[in-house]
């Protein structure tokens, strides 16, 4: 499970985000304090997230410490789903 959140986030940060459908993105690289995505995309992520996977995320979660990997990302979403 955790393998498949992890590859729809890859799938939506290269091709909506950076633009690089090509690109694997390392489920432990930092994605915002590496500079992978900013603010204004770090929003469009949060949408995708809840829209994709129906969970609800709080802005006050919007920071390096919740969403900087994917595997955070889907730790919480895992959470979310099964909490």
């Amino acid at each position: 499970m955790t393998d498949q959140i992890i590859s729809q986030l890859n799938e939506y940060i290269t091709t909506q985000i950076t633009k690089q459908p090509r690109a694997v993105i390392d489920p432990n690289a930092p994605i915002i304090t590496g500079g992978l995505i900013d603010s204004f995309h770090l929003v469009d992520l949060s949408l995708f997230i809840e829209k994709q996977f129906g969970v609800y995320i709080d802005d006050t979660e919007l920071n390096a410490d919740t969403f900087d990997t994917l595997n955070q990302l889907a730790a919480l979403i895992i959470s979310r789903q099964t909490g």
